[in-house]
């Protein structure tokens, strides 16, 4: 139960009541994603339980369930879109207003036991390919959150990328853009034992996050800056701007701090530049399934970026890890609340 990052609470709490359409889920791992550390996103509505990088087993179907059996090894998504408004046909299904506001797991992926709800069971549930760990099956959603992404920025092959941040998600976007056919990926942190992740990762260059980064830039890349920067850490979008290339793009992964604006002005940002900011914000269903394939086929090696692995009795440890991960050597956390 999450109260605050320095205040997460072992609590028992009644198995959840399934009813028709749904089933209930005994959670196998579940990991620890950054926005689940960020308090003012989550202050309104603490305490909750947090999680949603899920796997796990279906234990119980209710009436009308056809797709999934007790037995069967799944990954859930927590989100899900409605598929007929304005913004899924138009194909923005991460903007739906479903799936920002409604949907969601009882009582959360930090349980042993969840109530996937009947729209998420219709859309949001997969099946764990063969071969695949529930371990590997919990980067489903933080991966296609990635994949999302990358789309978004349309990353071409032979591309020049920078990620600007070398934690999870930054660690995933260089082994994705490695994976998607990117010339040159460049890493960038202020962390060394995240930088030597990032090479493990397929990163060609991994540098400390400075001014020195666009000069850096061009002298491995004929003099060109990056055609995508990624930010993974809102902290080093002043160097994002000055580290993307004329006609680049550059991409807004993840969430900035409460009030955070955006440190430019128009003309020397965009005019004669052909600059393009975009952003992100989850995945999709589409997303879900290509992140599992990727993660079958050994596209990406997210198992590459665990760093802890906690039982549910250790939970409030792998939130103190991910909010100091200097101190801790963090990177990835899971929990297996059945350890």
């Amino acid at each position: 139960m999450y109260y605050s990052n320095n205040d997460v609470r072992l609590e028992e709490m009644p198995t959840p009541q399934i009813g028709p359409g749904e089933f209930l889920l005994k959670v196998a791992a579940s990991g620890i994603c950054g926005s689940d550390v960020m308090e003012w996103y989550r202050r309104d509505k603490v305490p909750l339980v947090l999680g949603h990088e899920v796997a796990g087993e279906v234990v119980e179907v209710g009436d009308g369930v056809e797709k999934f059996k007790a037995g069967d090894r799944v990954a859930v998504t927590h989100h899900v879109p409605c598929n007929t408004c304005h913004y899924c046909l138009s194909g923005h299904h991460t903007v739906c207003e479903t799936l920002l506001k409604g949907t969601h797991f009882e009582p959360g992926g930090f349980a042993e036991y969840v109530r996937v709800p009947a729209i998420n069971v219709d859309r949001g549930v997969f099946h764990i390919p063969e071969g695949v760990t529930y371990e590997e099956a919990s980067f489903m959603e933080p991966l296609a959150c990635v994949l999302r992404g990358q789309k978004n920025a349309r990353l071409r092959p032979g591309q020049t990328v920078l990620v600007l941040g070398s934690g999870i998600s930054g660690l995933l976007h260089v082994g994705l853009a490695r994976a998607l056919g990117a010339g040159l990926v460049v890493a960038a942190d202020t962390i060394s034992f995240r930088l030597k992740k990032a090479e493990e990762m397929g990163a060609d260059l991994a540098l400390h996050a400075n001014d020195k980064i666009p000069e850096l830039l061009r002298q491995a890349n004929d003099g060109r800056l990056a055609d995508l920067v990624i930010i993974c850490f809102d902290g080093f979008i002043p160097l994002a701007l000055n580290a993307v290339e004329k006609g680049g793009t550059v991409l807004f992964f993840a969430g900035a701090a409460e009030g955070a604006t955006l440190p430019a002005t128009i003309n020397d940002l965009f005019w004669r530049t052909e600059i393009t900011l975009t952003s992100t914000y989850a995945g999709a269903p589409f997303d879900c399934r290509t992140a599992l394939k990727l993660i079958k086929r050994g596209g990406v090696h997210v198992l590459e970026t665990v760093t802890h692995r906690l039982r549910m009795s250790e939970a409030h440890l792998g939130f103190q890890a991910v909010c100091a991960p200097t101190e801790h050597d963090c990177i990835k956390v899971i929990v297996e609340p059945h350890r």
